[in-house]
């Protein structure tokens, strides 16, 4: 059946994806998506969508906040952006976004549906009632603001949808998974978190059955008129509700308030893995490929990065922030976005899986040995601190073309003069 796969609290940021960083996350977010239907098949890539700390690091991956409620937004554009013109080779379609894009999510819906052959009108019904549910059904004070609704040709679907409470200045995203429907109603979810939200009301609970039902009584007997009376008399007599019984929690991922990547937001032994495998194995196993001029040791540490995400288990990506040390942040955190190893990462994805497809998959068998060997080697692994990374990558910033929302990043020495 389809269930609530898991929740994300996350800061509420304003803003907008600068031109340039949202041309390279659609060209990004779309190899790596190609890169794991190859590998896994397309219900693989829905269950990692489905995934709250998953779909929070492959949106740090691509360079965006580490951290906030952008990456939401960001990842569900660049995927649409980037999935849609090749929907007829993948199979995959990706439907609404934001604000008015998500309003447009059953009419999208039902165009693919005519397309491929599903049935378009009880897809956009299924989008509706995800929507209800989360909105009306499931009370826990945020408001849904954005609606992503990704579907296959085979009519499996992953929904993400995001809330914000602006008295918290807070946004909470809310991942769905489809495996045959029975019930929107009853436990749709596998369990509701609400952290440190007070009381979430969650009239989807088996055991608000009689509730639901009890309320269609009375609204049958009484009607609205009534019902508002009856309200207004346990208000006066001060009757309060029974304490709601504990429910199971899933994946929740509570990022933190501050901007800055701190060494405690990575778990150091993992990001030393990455560094060790792109050192001491990928010259052996990228040979040819760091021949092509620009291409050297920085992309493949970004390469090492980018193969978890293609690869990784679920366990491993407990830690986000780890996955902004590819390709850094737009704001600067944790340092600005390093363009030439963006680009050349890219290309090298693209390289690989363009090849793979015509049936040469040594260099996509190379980035998944790239993965395997961080694994191994970070049991003993070791190297510079986080903060020592940071302070070399922000000094080689304008060597690898760093840029961020506030430009160019300049030479170190021009910094220290100004």
């Amino acid at each position: 059946m389809a269930r609530r796969a898991g929740s994300a609290d996350l800061p509420l940021h304003g803003g907008r994806v600068p031109k340039w960083l949202g041309e390279r996350m659609t060209r990004l977010g779309a190899v790596i998506v190609e890169a794991i239907v190859i590998e896994y098949g397309r219900d693989e890539l829905l269950r990692r969508l489905a995934h709250p700390f998953w779909f929070q690091s492959f949106g740090a991956v691509m360079g965006m906040d580490w951290h906030s409620s952008g990456i939401t937004t960001s990842v569900i554009g660049a995927l649409k952006r980037g999935l849609n013109p090749r929907s007829s080779d993948l199979g995959i379609h990706v439907c609404g976004g934001r604000g008015q894009h998500s309003r447009q999510t059953p009419h999208e819906l039902i165009a693919v549906g005519d397309r491929v052959g599903l049935d378009g009108a009880d897809l956009a019904r299924t989008s509706r009632l995800v929507a209800k549910v989360d909105s009306a059904a499931v009370q826990d004070g945020f408001d849904l603001y954005l609606h992503g609704f990704i579907i296959t040709d085979d009519g499996h679907w992953v929904v993400v949808q995001q809330g914000m409470n602006g008295d918290r200045r807070h946004a909470r995203r809310y991942h769905w998974l489809s495996e045959g429907l029975t019930s929107f109603v009853d436990e749709p979810h596998a369990a509701i978190d609400g952290v440190e939200q007070g009381v979430i009301v969650n009239l989807t609970d088996r055991r608000a059955e009689s509730s639901r039902q009890r309320q269609l009584d009375l609204l049958d007997e009484l009607g609205p008129d009534g019902i508002e009376r009856q309200l207004a008399k346990l208000e006066r007599t001060g009757t309060k509700p029974q304490a709601p019984q504990p429910q199971l929690t899933l994946p929740h991922l509570m990022m933190p308030a501050h901007h800055d990547v701190r060494p405690e937001d990575i778990v150091a032994r993992r990001l030393h893995g990455n560094l060790v495998a792109a050192a001491e194995c990928g010259p052996k196993d990228f040979a040819a490929l760091l021949l092509v001029p620009g291409v050297g040791a920085r992309t493949v540490r970004a390469l090492a990065q980018v193969a978890e995400v293609v690869h990784g288990a679920p366990y491993r990506f407990s830690d986000p922030a780890r996955f902004s040390v590819a390709h850094g942040g737009k704001d600067r955190h944790p340092y600005p976005v390093p363009l030439k190893v963006y680009d050349h990462t890219i290309d090298v994805l693209k390289r690989a899986v363009r090849n793979a497809k015509l049936g040469h998959t040594e260099e996509l068998a190379a980035i998944k040995r790239l993965d395997e060997q961080a694994r191994q080697l970070e049991r003993n692994a070791s190297g510079p601190s986080v903060d020592a990374l940071f302070a070399e990558e922000r000094a080689r910033s304008h060597e690898y073309g760093g840029y961020s929302v506030f430009g160019p990043e300049p030479p170190q020495q021009q910094r220290k003069i100004s």
